[in-house]
């Protein structure tokens, strides 16, 4: 945890630095990315809200995003990641929105993808969506994973 912690302090500071905000909507990492930016002092100045979006029914009423909007996409993919990403960005009206969704094990999803697979996207000034493949099945270090994969990406998009 403590390496999460150090780069959410970066990435907070990064953000407190250039006046940005961020918003976060997360599966899998379980509140993980919320709870290490809201870990920097001075969250209050770029970190505007989030939501666990674990279930379709926790994607409909937090993110307001029914069935159709998401028809012929999987959860735990890149397409359904940027839309997360994009609609958290847009709900917040946030320079930046992160996203996450995955399977953080012991097994995998019904999607077929293993333990320790995510898919991970930033939104802003520019979009960028990754996979993390972790080949492990440990829940725990998985969402711990996913997340600190999620602050790279973000820390990597603010360039």
């Amino acid at each position: 945890m403590d390496a999460l912690e150090a780069l959410a302090a970066e990435v907070g500071e990064t953000l407190k630095a250039a006046g940005q905000t961020v918003a976060v909507a997360e599966s899998s990492s379980g509140g993980l990315i919320s709870a290490a930016l809201l870990g920097v002092p001075g969250a209050s100045k770029y970190y505007l809200g989030g939501a666990v979006v674990y279930t379709g029914k926790a994607r409909m009423v937090l993110m307001d995003l029914p069935r159709e909007a998401v028809a012929g996409m999987r959860s735990a993919s890149p397409p359904y990641a940027m839309l997360l990403a994009r609609t958290a960005r847009e709900r917040f009206g946030a320079n930046w929105g992160v996203s996450e969704t995955g399977a953080a094990g012991p097994t995998g999803n019904g999607y077929g993808d293993a333990a320790g697979h995510s898919c991970i996207a930033i939104s802003g000034p520019i979009e960028l969506a990754i996979t993390v493949e972790t080949g492990e099945s440990g829940r725990a270090a998985n969402m711990v994973a996913f997340a600190a994969a999620a602050l790279e990406l973000l820390k990597r998009g603010m360039g």
